[in-house]
């Protein structure tokens, strides 16, 4: 089964079967058309049978898992230090989540804590556990709701592929750009700011991110089809050669590109650079390790006032319903559509469905919004909330190392944009969503760009 993450990975911390065409970096070629729609859809069991088993690699699956890491831990870790969060809980529900979706739709699904409802529980001082739990139930049953009517499907259909990519290359750049801060800058986790430049020294330095990002590059490129399209081109010149030619050489030096290409992709680089964090957080405060205790965290049901269910709705649920439709359903069923053209596409309202279902259970017990889930299930169930006491002094560098690459191969998905109208759309759409912090008004300036377009059109005929 894929345990693995959201659609913001790099190709260094993502999945992949190497088998399958997945085009990873600006220019590739776009990845062969994905199987219809109408495909007959084996029974709900028979496919959780069939995703029990691993497809790929055992280093991609790891890789796989580590591929949220950048993203999940800031979030989840600053609202655990502000907000008394259990990330016990939130370990135990997100990684559970995975298992379901791993289970259902047999692709890598997102697990990203709902940034809007975090950005509003960091920034006011009285937006607490109740009122983030609130924000979650809210936003999930609106989901739900539009899944289970196939609402979901009509606004799948009319939202055009431009400003979808036009809102993923807006988080992958926004990603990528607090991924360099960073590393540049160190940070307050708890209250969401940048502090002094960070010194090029020590445990948590310059040099330290420098290094790990370089050791990604190297080991990872960029991507695997670039790589086995330059192994296709020497076999071809192997090939023109003949053996009646005598020169051998190109064909060994394909031999060895291709030894030294396997040995490459068969280095799990991001659980490398978490494991180094890990390593260099019991480093910084050994006695951490003293504060950890094994067993999960006690669940227990959370107590949402009305005041909180008002706030909560208001504050955090309507700005989240944008961002939540457009990225975590919608893209999400586009980018697997591209990643795994293999695969039966998900539809758009059986991932409502399962992102409304998910938090409806648990929010209620107090673990963070999320849309879908990752492999942090084991964390939750052997330490709990312990494991905060490690994760606190985890490198915030290196976090920003592992957000860079998800937040590169999120933008990379744009790149498919062919024609001029369609990366205009796409540029303006993530133009405004960077600029006025809003995928909802990026959203609505990239349809009227779309449609402006699309009206010329009709007017040149």
């Amino acid at each position: 089964m894929r345990t693995s993450p959201h659609p913001t990975m790099a190709s260094a911390i993502k999945p992949h079967d190497p088998e399958l065409p997945v085009a990873t970096s600006p220019g590739a070629l776009p990845p062969p058309p994905p199987r219809s729609r109408s495909s007959p859809r084996p029974p709900l069991l028979a496919r959780a049978r069939g995703n029990l088993a691993f497809r790929a690699r055992w280093e991609s699956e790891l890789n796989g898992a580590m591929g949220d890491l950048g993203t999940y831990v800031p979030i989840v870790l600053a609202l655990a230090l502000a907000k008394d969060l259990d990330l016990g809980t939130t370990l135990i529900f997100t990684g559970i989540y995975n298992i379901v979706t791993g289970l259902i739709y047999g692709v890598p699904m997102p697990v990203q804590p709902m940034k809007s409802i975090a950005a509003v529980a960091i920034s006011s001082p009285s937006f607490s556990v109740p009122e983030i739990m609130a924000a979650g139930i809210c936003t999930s049953a609106v989901l739900f709701l539009l899944g289970a009517t196939r609402l979901m499907e009509v606004a799948y259909w009319l939202v055009p592929l431009p400003v979808v990519r036009g809102i993923q290359l807006a988080q992958g750049l926004s990603f990528a750009m607090s991924a360099v801060k960073y590393v540049r800058y160190e940070q307050d986790l708890a209250k969401a700011k940048s502090l002094s430049q960070r010194p090029w020294t020590g445990l948590d330095g310059l040099v330290l991110a420098i290094v790990a990002t370089c050791f990604i590059v190297i080991v990872n490129g960029a991507g695997d089809e670039v790589e086995r399209r330059e192994e296709d081109d020497d076999d071809d010149a192997a090939a023109a050669d003949g053996p009646e030619s005598g020169d051998g050489g190109r064909r060994r030096r394909s031999t060895w590109k291709r030894l030294l290409n396997k040995m490459a992709s068969s280095i799990p680089s991001a659980v490398i650079v978490f494991v180094l964090g890990v390593i260099l957080a019991v480093i910084r405060k050994p006695s951490a390790v003293k504060e950890l205790r094994a067993g999960p965290s006690p669940i227990e049901v959370v107590r949402i006032s009305r005041h909180a269910w008002k706030d909560g709705f208001v504050k955090g649920a309507i700005p989240q319903l944008p961002l939540s439709i457009l990225n975590s359903v919608i893209a999400v069923c586009k980018l697997t559509k591209d990643l795994f053209p293999e695969r039966a596409e998900p539809s758009a309202a059986s991932v409502a469905v399962t992102v409304g279902a998910m938090n409806l259970v648990g929010c209620w017990f107090g673990a963070m919004p999320c849309c879908h889930g990752a492999a942090k299930l084991a964390l939750g169930l052997v330490l709990g909330a312990s494991m905060l006491r490690i994760l606190v002094q985890f490198p915030v560098g290196l976090l920003g190392v592992l957000l860079l690459f998800a937040g590169v191969e999120l933008a990379i998905a744009a790149r498919d944009m062919a024609t001029r109208a369609e990366a205009f759309v796409a540029l303006v759409c993530a133009a405004v969503s960077l600029v006025g912090s809003s995928a909802a008004l990026g959203f609505v300036c990239g349809m009227i760009a779309h449609g402006l377009v699309q009206l010329r059109k009709l007017m040149l005929k």
